[in-house]
């Protein structure tokens, strides 16, 4: 970006990311911020990408590292699993703390507005009281809670009509913190309809039995809340740096609805 875009544009939101950057997930977060600032549509400049790995543990995760690298970002690396073994083993309850205030001393170099987890893997209940970190979640404010499985199984559980994504601010509270920004869509119409029926009378715990995440709607409701995730982490980014969204007011009032402003680009049909 030039001296004058920034003039025009005002100064690039300064970003952290924290990843465990184990598959193609966190991989394509990463990839669409940096496509958008590439792009120009984010004003933004990652100042570091911090990953819970090291070298050789994961081959996700080394490709992840190559990719931060090839791009000249900063890569700060703490192994949680090393950290673990180099402290007895002791239960990972009792290591949380310790373990980000290790990591908040090699981060002590950088400043950033706002840090992003994508794809990380542990709860942070020190990081999110010394950084603004906001997160990604796969279902509307107020939905199901947990991991993504977990949510979608509570989906066909209450037979939802509608789902979502959502980014709140990261809290010690998993899951629960301020939404900022979010995005819906039906689970209903042409996509739905046949996938429903299969279902037909069957327990939750049945169809998790036979044929679990293999079900046509566990796997549809899948790929549309997860087309919807880059463009709405982007977009959110967006709107932080903007001034639409105040992450300092996180909270108190109505969180952005997004919707509008991505489905346009969505390929799904």
């Amino acid at each position: 970006m030039t001296s004058a875009d920034t003039e025009k544009h005002g100064a690039p939101l300064k970003l952290g990311w924290f990843s465990t950057g184990r598959g193609e997930g966190s991989r394509g977060l990463l990839t669409a911020a940096l496509d958008a600032i590439d792009s120009g549509a984010l004003n933004a400049q990652i100042e570091f990408v911090f990953v819970n790995r090291e070298r050789g543990q994961h081959k996700g995760t080394d490709r992840y590292m190559d990719l931060v690298e090839e791009r000249g970002i900063p890569l700060v690396t703490l192994s949680s699993q090393r950290f673990r073994t180099d402290n007895g083993r002791a239960p990972w309850s009792e290591l949380r703390g310790k373990f980000d205030e290790a990591v908040l001393e090699l981060l002590e170099p950088y400043s950033v507005d706002v840090s992003v987890t994508a794809g990380y893997m542990l709860i942070a209940p020190v990081l999110c009281q010394h950084f603004i970190m906001v997160n990604l979640h796969p279902a509307l404010p107020g939905g199901p809670i947990g991991m993504i499985d977990q949510v979608i199984w509570e989906l066909i559980r209450t037979r939802a009509k509608e789902s979502g994504v959502m980014i709140h601010v990261a809290t010690e509270a998993l899951d629960l913190g301020p939404v900022v920004a979010y995005c819906r869509f039906p689970l209903s119409g042409q996509n739905y309809e046949d996938a429903w029926s299969e279902t037909g009378d069957r327990t939750i715990e049945e169809l998790q039995a036979d044929p679990g995440e293999s079900l046509p709607l566990f796997k549809a409701i899948r790929a549309t809340g997860v087309e919807r995730e880059r463009p709405l982490l982007v977009a959110t980014l967006a709107a932080i740096g903007d001034g639409r969204i105040d992450l300092n007011a996180a909270g108190q009032g109505a969180a952005l609805d997004l919707t509008a402003e991505i489905e346009p680009g969505l390929t799904l049909d």
